[in-house]
């Protein structure tokens, strides 16, 4: 039997393009709203677009932040993408009071360079150390770079004026913070890749 990805679907999120990604990889998806169904998946994807303190609002109002959370302790995979992966962190200064998911340690802040457009959208080059690929970015909050000794490993780091982490792995938690589903098929395969992970 095939395993089922969960999409967590919150109301922040374009979860089309993302249903499309996994289509084209083969993979069966399904949304998820209900509290009940996080723990219910093998694999399981937290999207997210807009500004953090509203979807942060809108996962503890819809009673979603605390199963994740469960989930997260029981070591059950979660992807996280764009502000799904900040979500996972504990906190932002685009919304100062209000707590992020907590699973990994760190907070994002905004791009400050006055020379910097803002947000960082289109197309950049992300390092993961034996490769290179060019994916999609929107956003204008980020997780700075860290020491390796962090628990947190940062499999990839872009440069927006400084550098930032564009995908870590913590055990079986995971985050992207540009769009794979919209960068071509280095991106699919990254997906992938990504939802093999344990």
């Amino acid at each position: 039997m095939t395993a089922i990805i969960g999409i967590v679907d919150y109301g922040c999120g374009n979860l089309k393009s993302l249903e499309n990604a996994l289509e084209a990889l083969g993979l069966a998806s399904r949304r998820l709203s209900a509290p009940g169904d996080i723990l219910a998946v093998d694999r399981l994807i937290l999207p997210g677009v807009g500004h953090f303190g509203h979807a942060g609002n809108e996962l503890d109002g819809r009673g979603l932040a605390g199963p994740l959370k469960a989930r997260a302790a029981q070591g059950g995979p979660i992807l996280g993408i764009c502000l799904g992966m900040q979500l996972l962190f504990e906190g932002s200064s685009e919304a100062p009071g209000m707590p992020g998911l907590g699973l990994v340690t760190g907070s994002c802040e905004r791009f400050e360079d006055p020379s910097l457009k803002v947000p960082h959208m289109g197309w950049s080059a992300v390092d993961f150390g034996d490769r290179t690929l060019a994916a999609y970015f929107v956003h204008s909050y980020f997780v700075p770079a860290w020491p390796e000794n962090r628990h947190a490993e940062a499999l990839g780091l872009t440069r927006y004026g400084r550098p930032f982490v564009a995908a870590f792995r913590s055990g079986a938690l995971a985050g992207f913070q540009f769009h794979p589903e919209k960068s071509g098929t280095q991106g699919l395969a990254l997906l992938k890749e990504a939802l093999a992970w344990s």
